[in-house]
Parts: structure tokens; C-alpha cells; sequence
């Protein structure tokens, strides 16, 4: 029997503490990749994507266990979203305006060839409309603030408001990168009440006045 490895628990950077900020130093990590524009509620790209990351995720987490004899739970899903206008975010909440990607993330020791694999099984049966635009990449983020939003999607602003707008120039820190949420709830089988997501963002330290 192999151990399987849990990333949310072996993981110090996918704990956040609810009602407060913490601030953690993210490693560089690998994940399946793909990109899309508009309100997730509502866009078919969006939908596409998630239906396209899953099954090339599992595909990779089954030759891991058979191949590797080295066996794991696939992560939750991820996404970085950014718009021109950051207010879309934390005020007008315009989400037809919000660019993302969607984030699958999987251990270093998965090879490209093994994601090349992955993907081609994938669409053996019938093949997801999107699948062709699964990616994998590293995304580095370094230092960030992050805290645990339970609830709707639709009550981060505030939450957000106080992040960006309080916490990280209090702390002497600067935004930098992408707004990233990880969902530890199934939103798709979780009420909007119910649901936690950690919501992080990348941050620099300020550069000192002269």
C-alpha cells in the first residue's frame, strides 16, 4: 500500500485562518493551467475549462499511483483573476470584465511527458472542448497575504477591500501579482453560504521613501 499524500494537509500554504490575515511565503508550485475572460456564472469558457482540467488531473493521478507507486488527492481547484479596473474586484463587481485562469496544481514530481499522456487519454473517449488549451506551468509567488472567506463568492468584497486596502499597506507591503482563490469547497455541490475559499494575494515590501 502506498501513502497517499494529501496537499491541503502537507501543506502549510493552503491553511488560512478565518476573520484575519496571515502572511506566508508561497513555494513555487506546478500546475495544469487554462485561461479564459467573463463571468464565471455564465460563461461557457468557464465551464469548459473546469471539464477540462478534471479529467487530464485524474488521468496523471492514476498513472502516479500505477506507474510511481506514488499515490495522491487531487488538489482543489484554483484560480487567478485579474480585470484593468481592480475596483471590478472589491466594488463594482463587474465579473463580464474579469480575466482568469483556472489552476489545477500537481507534485514535482510529474513530468511533462506524463501531462503530454494525460492529456491525450483524456480524449480518447470524448474528448472535452477545451482540452487542447490544458497547460502545464510554475507560478511563483514568493510573499503574500491570504485569509479564509466562508460564504458566497458574491460577500468577498469587503473582505477584499480590508486586504488591499488596510492590511497590506499597513504591514508596509506593496500588491504585486495576480489575486488568487483557492476553493476547498466544491462549489458546484456546496451552498454559497457554506463555502470556503482561501482568497490570497502576492505581495512585495514597499520601496522605502527617500
Amino acid at each position: 500500500m502506498t501513502t497517499k499524500i494529501d496537499f491541503k494537509k502537507a501543506l502549510d500554504t493552503y491553511q488560512a485562518p478565518r476573520g484575519r490575515f496571515r502572511v506566508v511565503h508561497v513555494p513555487d508550485l506546478r500546475y495544469l493551467m487554462i485561461d479564459g475572460r467573463g463571468d464565471p456564472n455564465t460563461s461557457p469558457a468557464f465551464t469548459s475549462a473546469v471539464e477540462a482540467l478534471y479529467p487530464v488531473a485524474y488521468k496523471l493521478k492514476f498513472a502516479s499511483r500505477t506507474d510511481l507507486k506514488r499515490d495522491y488527492v487531487v488538489p482543489p481547484l484554483e484560480g487567478l483573476w485579474w480585470a484593468e479596473d481592480m475596483d471590478s474586484f472589491t466594488s463594482a463587481r463587474d465579473k463580464s470584465r474579469w480575466n482568469w485562469t483556472l489552476l489545477l496544481m500537481v507534485p514535482e514530481w510529474i513530468t511533462e511527458a506524463m501531462v503530454s499522456a494525460a492529456v491525450e487519454q483524456a480524449g480518447v473517449k470524448k474528448q472535452p472542448a477545451r482540452l487542447e488549451d490544458v497547460r502545464l506551468e510554475t507560478l511563483s509567488e514568493g510573499l503574500c497575504v491570504q485569509t479564509l472567506h466562508v460564504g458566497s463568492f458574491d460577500d468577498e468584497a469587503d473582505v477584499l477591500a480590508d486586504m488591499h486596502r488596510t492590511f497590506i499597506p499597513g504591514q508596509g507591503f506593496q500588491m504585486a501579482g495576480t489575486h488568487h482563490e483557492i476553493y476547498l469547497s466544491d462549489f458546484r455541490r456546496v451552498a454559497p453560504d457554506k463555502q470556503r475559499t482561501i482568497l490570497r494575494q502576492p505581495v512585495t515590501s514597499a520601496t522605502p521613501v527617500a
